[in-house]
């Protein structure tokens, strides 16, 4: 039962990882795609309990969302140097 709340706790972290982003990902090109994902997530996370979870597929999601954040440092990069150079225009 123990292995089973921390798999559930590692996969739960991933979501909040990606989800805790969703503020700064609104303002890319590709923002409004995501935000459908983002719900899909949310929905999800709320029934995490039921999902029958596996080492296998967490380790998986796991790398996934570690490459998926490592995609999104350049863009959100560039968006958060515009938002600066923004304010000191102003």
């Amino acid at each position: 039962m123990q292995e089973y709340e921390e798999l559930q706790s590692r996969l739960r972290n991933c979501l909040q990882t990606i989800l805790e982003l969703e503020p700064e990902l609104e303002g890319l090109e590709l923002g409004q795609d995501l935000m459908k994902e983002f719900d899909l997530l949310k929905s999800f996370m709320e029934k995490l309990e039921d999902v029958d979870l596996q080492e296998e597929d967490v380790r998986r999601i796991e790398t996934a969302t570690a490459n998926f954040l490592e995609e999104l440092k350049g863009p959100l990069s560039n968006l958060r140097e515009r938002s600066v150079a923004r304010r000191f225009l102003h």
